[in-house]
C-alpha cells in the first residue's frame, strides 16, 4: 500500500514538473521585458501618429500599410531594405509610397523614442 501511494505521488510530481516546465517554456518564448520610459514615449507617439494607418487602418488604405511594431527586430523592411534605424528614419521623415513625410513633426528625442519602441517586442 505504501509503495502504491509513493508511486502515485511520484507520478503527480512528474506531471506537475512537466506542466510547470511547459508553462515556463511557453511563457519564455513570448516574454517581453517591461518597456523603458523612452520606449513608452515611443509607444505613445506610435499610437497617436502611426497606429491609425499601420494598425487599425482607419483610412481604409488598400493595400493596408504593414504593421511596423517591432520592425527593427526583423532582418528586412517590407520593401526588402535592411531593417536599420537609418532606413526607418528616412521613411518616416521623407515618406514613401502612400506614406506622407513626417519631416518637422518629430523632434530628435521623439524620433529616438519612436525607434526605441519599434525595436521592442509588443506585449
Amino acid at each position: 500500500m505504501h509503495r502504491a501511494r509513493q508511486r502515485s505521488k511520484n507520478r503527480i510530481a512528474s506531471l506537475l514538473c512537466a506542466a510547470s516546465t511547459t508553462a515556463v517554456f511557453l511563457l519564455g518564448c513570448h516574454y517581453s521585458p517591461p518597456l523603458t520610459s523612452q520606449q513608452i514615449e515611443g509607444q505613445h507617439l506610435y499610437n497617436v501618429r502611426c497606429e491609425h494607418c499601420h494598425g487599425e487602418n482607419d483610412l481604409a488604405l488598400k493595400p493596408a500599410p504593414p504593421d511596423i511594431r517591432s520592425i527593427l527586430l526583423r532582418d528586412k523592411l517590407p520593401d526588402g531594405a535592411p531593417a536599420t534605424d537609418l532606413a526607418v528614419r528616412r521613411i518616416v521623415l521623407n515618406g514613401k509610397g502612400k506614406m506622407p513625410s513626417f519631416a518637422g513633426r518629430f523632434t530628435e528625442d521623439q524620433m529616438q523614442a519612436l525607434l526605441a519602441f519599434l525595436r521592442s517586442r509588443p506585449n
